[in-house]
């Protein structure tokens, strides 16, 4: 979990999941060929072919041979070179358009002509993309849309030889978020006609000599620099040894401690596969069946929906398959006074707005209740944050060799440890508060926990040996370790989720992995089960989340000499990044604007988020939510609204619009499927 600006979260659909990145980064460099003369196509101001309804995800091939699969349940008509992909909710569509444009902007502009000739608005960027493989060259288009309309606009075009392929998107932030998996499914298979992928599939990897040890630490030391990520901790196994732990880099800018093996980061929801284990170890103990009923082990366990909370199971509690939407703005504004209990209560007012198994959807509530619910079979009478804590102690990781790894912030801070950084409006990496990652104490299964590159690899190493740590003792039988990799829903084209952890097939081999995100910190962990190969990353810069997935891929090309993306991605991948922030920054206006300021009330409070105070002095515009507050800029909307930004480092990028309610005034604050209302208090 982590904030992420209303700006950024248009541009990368799904961007914590890794299952859509629209705005990705880096293309080859070699020049475009002449194109071709421009061949006759139709373009319909809309499809007219026959609708299709597709009851599976369906591999296809348009007229010109690019293949691509459709997801199920959508609705495809195409009619020459457009083919357009309409969802269930039918207010979203993406479409596919080819053609032998003369540039990219060429292409892109016939593709919205034929596809939605009303969409009119230029691109706000236009970005280079990141490598796809078969395309010789990749661009993103970024459009600009007022969070009050809660719309989303896409384009990227693709190109092979002459001709570009263009994938274009336009709908509502709401079923955007909702089926971005099945989106990227759509964006992750288009391929042009005849290409053949990079496998690895019956390789033999290297192994990890310290030559291409040096090449990892060499690449992460580069990459570091250019994000401005203060340090990262990170560590290598090769057939279940560790070949290398330590860090680079500094735990906290203008200090000079070092970051080594031995520093604590939180890893943030690298807590819930860790979270798994403690599931799959009272599976063993007979204790919990996975696909048992919830309301059996834990009778108090209810969810919004009646039919839905007598059905979901064990595993599914964690599978971000049954429908219950992301639901955080509840998690991060109001947590000062929440426990476990009232968590599992908020849980019994939320809504699955998917059907169970149709789409994935993260949901940290949900794998906070099944961190609870293991809590509770291992110490029935006690409460459940200290049950939970203790049962990860003992069952997890005690018995793993985990010594450093913790829930305790008290402890943590006394000790060896990484300081969260963020971004100020301007690109600048600052120190950041930890007063707003408090708000994962309350859901500590779903992303609380604290660990070192030592004890994480101590966890990789127990993925890699099935159930097995390095001497030799069993934590936990190979078929509940392995019961968590088992695909309960689709991830895009070439992964799935299971429980608490991702399994990607991209390149011919399963690389099992989990992305990690809070303020200032963010993790990951790959494992090549087939390879016996392994590492984990820490970092504690904000940025430090585009350097995951390029870590990962330059892995795999130091493993079994696979082409050179990975430099070239990160690379392109951080300019993007540096121009979207650019760009934004020059409709925020910081101080926020005095008079608009001045007319906001000094009070305001919701029924889900608490309460926000506004503090006008000292020439800047606060916003106290209690628990963590930032500084805030004021940004004029194209749509005549005026909104106020956060802009303090790492808390940074909430948007909260000015309007009025029930005769007062209100700010109005939206996440993907829900908006909250905070009303004037005192008027």
């Amino acid at each position: 979990m982590n904030p992420i600006r209303q700006w950024q979260r248009r541009a990368v659909l799904g961007a914590l999941t890794g299952t859509l990145a629209v705005n990705g980064a880096c293309s080859h460099t070699q020049p475009a060929p002449a194109p071709a003369p421009e061949v006759a196509q139709p373009a319909p101001a809309a499809p007219v072919g026959k609708p299709e309804h597709l009851s599976a995800a369906t591999p296809s091939k348009n007229l010109f041979g690019t293949t691509y699969t459709a997801p199920g349940d959508w609705t495809r008509t195409s009619q020459g070179a457009l083919t357009v992909l309409t969802a269930p909710e039918a207010d979203t569509r993406v479409a596919l358009f080819e053609s032998n444009a003369a540039d990219a902007k060429a292409a892109v502009k016939a593709a919205w002509a034929a596809f939605s000739p009303k969409q009119t608005l230029a691109p706000k960027l236009v970005l280079p993309g990141s490598v796809r493989p078969g395309w010789d060259e990749h661009l993103s288009f970024d459009y600009e849309t007022s969070t009050n309309q809660r719309r989303v606009l896409f384009a990227e075009a693709l190109r092979s030889g002459s001709r570009w392929m263009v994938f274009l998107g336009e709908g509502t932030d709401a079923t955007f978020e909702k089926r971005a998996s099945q989106v990227g499914l759509v964006q992750q298979s288009l391929r042009p006609g005849g290409f053949v992928r990079e496998t690895f599939a019956g390789m033999k990897a290297h192994p990890l000599t310290p030559e291409r040890i040096a090449v990892l630490r060499d690449f992460l030391q580069r990459s570091m620099e250019k994000a401005q990520v203060p340090g990262i901790g990170f560590a290598l196994i090769d057939q279940g040894k560790v070949v290398y732990e330590g860090g680079l880099g500094v735990r906290e800018l203008g200090k000079p401690e070092k970051v080594d093996a031995n520093t604590l980061f939180m890893a943030a929801s690298n807590t819930k596969g860790m979270t798994t284990l403690l599931l799959a170890r009272l599976a063993d103990a007979g204790k919990l069946k996975w696909n048992q009923p919830v309301v059996e082990v834990y009778p108090a366990f209810k969810l919004g929906d009646p039919a839905l909370t007598t059905k979901v199971e064990v595993k599914e509690l964690i599978c971000a398959c049954t429908g219950m939407p992301r639901q955080d703005l509840e998690m991060v504004m109001e947590f000062a006074h929440a426990t476990p209990e009232s968590r599992m209560a908020l849980l019994g007012t939320m809504k699955p707005t998917s059907k169970s198994g149709e789409v994935f959807q993260y949901s940290n509530i949900m794998a906070s209740a099944a961190g609870y619910v293991g809590g509770h079979l291992f110490d029935p009478k006690a409460k459940l944050g200290p049950a939970y804590v203790r049962a990860m102690q003992e069952q997890v990781f005690t018995p793993l060799g985990m010594r450093s790894t913790t829930f305790d912030l008290k402890r943590v801070l006394k000790g060896n440890h990484a300081s969260p950084h963020g971004e100020d409006a301007d690109g600048k990496t600052r120190l950041a508060s930890m007063d707003f990652n408090k708000c994962i104490a309350p859901d500590e299964p779903a992303g609380g926990v604290w660990t070192s590159a030592h004890d994480f690899a101590r966890y990789a190493q127990l993925e890699l040996d099935r159930g097995m740590t390095p001497e030799g003792k069993r934590v936990v039988s190979e078929e509940n370790l392995l019961m968590r990799r088992a695909p309960q829903i689709a991830l895009g084209a070439d992964g799935s989720y299971g429980m608490g952890l991702m399994v990607d097939n991209t390149w011919g081999i399963p690389v099992v992995h989990h992305g990690g995100d809070l303020l200032g910190f963010h993790s990951d962990f790959f494992v090549l089960p087939d390879s016996g190969v392994g590492a984990v990353i820490l970092t504690n810069g904000d940025v430090g989340h585009l350097l995951r997935t390029p870590f990962m891929r330059r892995l795999l090309e130091v493993l079994f000499d696979g082409k050179p993306e990975a430099e070239i991605n990160v690379n392109a991948q951080l300019t993007a990044h540096a121009a979207a922030v650019a760009k934004e920054r020059e409709r925020l206006l910081i101080p926020a604007d005095a008079r608009e300021a001045g007319k906001l009330a000094a009070h305001y409070a919701s029924a889900e988020l608490g309460e926000l105070k506004v503090d006008r002095g000292n020439g800047q515009t606060v916003f106290d939510f209690g628990e963590w507050k930032s500084s805030v800029a004021s940004r004029k909307n194209d749509d005549g609204s005026l909104s106020f930004v956060t802009v303090d480092p790492g808390g940074a990028g909430f948007e909260l619009i000015v309007t009025t309610r029930k005769g007062k005034r209100a700010l109005r604050i939206l996440d993907g499927q829900h908006e909250y209302f905070f009303e004037e208090v005192g008027a």
